[in-house]
Formats: C-alpha cells, structure tokens, sequence
C-alpha cells in the first residue's frame, strides 16, 4: 500500500499519485485525461506534477434499475459500450431497460461535453501515453469503457491511475492497459467515499474551473 487511509480529499490522492508516478515526468508524448467530474481534481494535481497536458475522457456509468451506483456497464464518447453481461443477465434487464438507461445517459453524456468544453478541439490521441485518472474504481466498468474508447484513437500506451481500488478489478485493469497505478487496495471494498475523510461531489463549476486553469497559456 502506497497510501495511508483514509484519504484526506482529491487533492491529496492526485498529489500521491504523482509521487508514484514521477518516471512519467516531462515526457513529450504525455497526456492526462479525467474522469470527470471526482477525477478532475486528481488528475490536475497529477497533470500540473508530471508537466503534462490536461484533458477529459468522457464516460457514463449505467445504472441498473434501483441501484444506480451498481454498473451494468457504461458508455463513453464516439459511441463505445461495454457491458457487464454477467450482471445484465443476473438482473435480468431486458433490452428495453438498457437501451432507455444507455439514451439517458448518452444525453447527459453530451451535456457535459457541451458544459465542460465548449468548441475546444479534442487532444490528439495517436501514439500519446495516456493516463487515465479518477478518484478510485469499484467495478471498473466506466475505466474499462475509457480503456476501450481510446484504443480506437491507436495511443501508444494507456496508463490507469487511481487512488483506490478492490484488487479484483485492479487485476482486470492489468489485463487491458499498459500500466496500472493504484495506491490503495483494501478489502473488503464496499464503495469509493468510504475511503475518503472528504468525498463530498465534485460540481459542474469546479470542473470547468480546474480545466480553464490548466488550459490557460
């Protein structure tokens, strides 16, 4: 374990991760890219360390029915779905359910493309490392989908960083990025919060805010 827990708030996780992380420093093909919104905050303490760009990888969790903290899978910018088909099928979700889920979400999916970036053009993807951050994974499914939506765009590597995590899903996140940073494994899990003294939500504003600082010239 990298890290003592609990975790004081983001800020602190992002500026661990970037101690574990220093090998990336100043490499030019370098790009960090949030989970927003509980991801922005690490990955600008993450991003302003290692003296990379900072940017967002736009993911929707979906919810199943009554329990929308539960992922049956989630879905991500150009139209990329994964789903946890174990768990689809257990729920017995029809196709019906999950397609209303899956257009809900892909509408808000938008909104924050809108909100939280405007017109700026999208970061080149092609033969970049990328690190992927947020405040922790349960199941992984929204970091799986991310994985998958920027292999499409041909990186060069795809990097996980994380605070938290179950080592079970860790072990399914080595399986399909480059490299997998995580400070903190406990078990039993649980939930993200439990691990954070401060996980209060993280807002539309200071999203936009945290991006326009590190976006300024």
């Amino acid at each position: 374990m990298l890290m003592e827990l609990p975790i004081k708030d983001r800020i602190t996780a992002g500026r661990a991760l970037a101690k574990a992380m220093a090998n990336y420093r100043d490499r030019q093909d370098l790009l960090v890219l949030a989970l927003p919104r509980g991801g922005v905050p690490v990955a600008y303490e993450l991003a302003e360390a290692l003296h990379a760009p900072l940017d967002l990888m736009l993911v929707r969790k979906l919810g199943s029915p009554g329990q929308q903290e539960l992922a049956m899978g989630a879905i991500a910018s150009g139209g990329v779905r994964v789903l946890n088909e174990e768990l689809v099928s257990y729920l017995h979700v029809s196709e019906e359910t999950l397609e209303k889920v899956a257009v809900r979400e892909q509408k808000e999916l938008e909104r924050r493309e809108r909100a939280y970036r405007g017109d700026r053009p999208w970061p080149e993807i092609l033969g970049k490392c990328v690190i992927l951050v947020d405040d922790g994974v349960a199941t992984g499914a929204t970091m799986r989908v991310a994985i998958k939506a920027l292999r499409k765009q041909n990186p060069k590597e795809v990097v996980v960083a994380v605070p938290v995590a179950p080592p079970d899903t860790i072990e399914v996140l080595r399986r399909e990025a480059d490299d997998v940073v995580c400070l903190a494994m406990p078990e039993p899990f649980t939930a993200i919060g439990l691990w954070y003294v401060n996980f209060s939500q993280v807002s539309d504003e200071e999203v936009t805010e945290q991006l326009e600082r590190a976006w300024k010239p």
